[in-house]
């Protein structure tokens, strides 16, 4: 991992992709498969921030740490554009909606869905498979959101495979739509596959 913007304590676990105009400062963990988009700031510099496997940071994000609470983004999430996460924790294969703002010692439970525009005050403990909307934001309905969260998780991992090479059209092409079809349907098999049983034992 090279560039301008990145401070001396970034660490970049391994094939992740980040973007020339991303600004990246501080103890900051960036692990294989994810990737920092266009004009993405993030600030650790009394905490850590981590960035989960095959996570995304979307465009004008802004990452930073709080007063003893780091920001944890944890595997196939989704950040999208203009989210700000200060010292909170994200779980696994949620999806931040645009413009959303999650505060201090914030827990957002994995498979979970937080609405564009929604303010987390600081504390707020969400459960798994919730859909959080409002300011403050608070749990509207349960659901668990993990298949549709992952598949945009890869929606975005592959774009940033494809920008890597100078591709910026990859969305567009039928062996793309094709692709994300399949891995719908992996998906859905790994999930019920790892889902308990019903059947009495």
């Amino acid at each position: 991992m090279s560039g301008p913007f990145l401070g001396p304590d970034v660490k970049d676990l391994g094939a992740a992709w980040i973007d020339p105009s991303a600004r990246l400062f501080g103890e900051v963990e960036i692990h294989p498969g994810a990737s920092v988009w266009c004009n993405v700031v993030v600030r650790a510099e009394s905490d850590r921030v981590v960035i989960g496997p095959r996570a995304n940071i979307q465009d004008f994000v802004m990452i930073h740490v709080g007063a003893g609470t780091g920001t944890f983004v944890g595997a196939d999430c989704s950040i999208t554009h203009h989210v700000t996460l200060h010292g909170c924790e994200i779980g696994e294969a949620c999806l931040i909606g645009i413009g959303a703002t999650i505060m201090d010692g914030c827990r957002i439970g994995a498979g979970s869905i937080v609405a564009g525009g929604a303010f987390l005050k600081e504390g707020t403990v969400i459960p798994p498979g919730s859909i959080v909307m409002g300011s403050p934001g608070a749990v509207t309905r349960t659901r668990d959101n993990t298949l549709a969260n992952r598949l945009n998780a890869f929606l975005y991992r592959r774009n940033a495979e494809a920008y890597a090479t100078g591709d910026f059209r990859l969305w567009s092409t039928e062996g793309f739509r094709a692709e994300m079809a399949a891995e719908r349907a992996r998906l859905a098999a790994e999930l019920q596959a790892a889902a308990p049983s019903d059947r009495a034992s």
